[in-house]
């Protein structure tokens, strides 16, 4: 992989998540990236940092999973241009009150110097209250 490459830096983080792979993830990031979450969901903010968008963002994602359930993560598209790019991915798994979460996403990226220096990702955050954040049905 091309260090620099934008285009190779975001498959490369995409593929490590999907792969569970945190600490290639952590390292795709800069310092003082950030993470911009859209919606009115807990998780909803722009995220400052890279502690805070793998620990406190990415890190509490994974407790609105089941046990077992983590979302599979598939990268479905990816188009660059100079330091954007735009990534689209799908995200299914079983939400920690036994929903099922299946959610297209996108992000779009920005890489300076081989790292991601910042994040603003688009999803149905209306699906993703419903499922994520909803009490189990009784």
């Amino acid at each position: 992989m091309d260090q620099l490459d934008p285009r190779a830096v975001v498959e490369h983080y995409v593929t490590a998540v999907a792969d569970g792979d945190l600490p290639t993830a952590v390292a795709c990031f800069a310092e003082h990236a950030t993470w911009e979450y859209p919606g009115d969901l807990p998780l909803s903010r722009v995220w400052r940092g890279r502690a805070a968008i793998v620990e406190d963002f990415l890190g509490s994602v994974g407790t609105l999973f089941a046990p077992g359930g983590a979302p599979q993560i598939t990268l479905t598209g990816l188009i660059a241009d100079g330091p954007q790019v735009v990534a689209e991915w799908t995200a299914r798994g079983t939400a920690a009150n036994g929903s099922a979460y299946d959610n297209r996403c996108l992000g779009i990226f920005t890489v300076e110097n081989g790292l991601i220096t910042a994040v603003r990702e688009y999803l149905d955050t209306r699906h993703a209250a419903r499922t994520l954040f909803a009490e189990p049905a009784a």
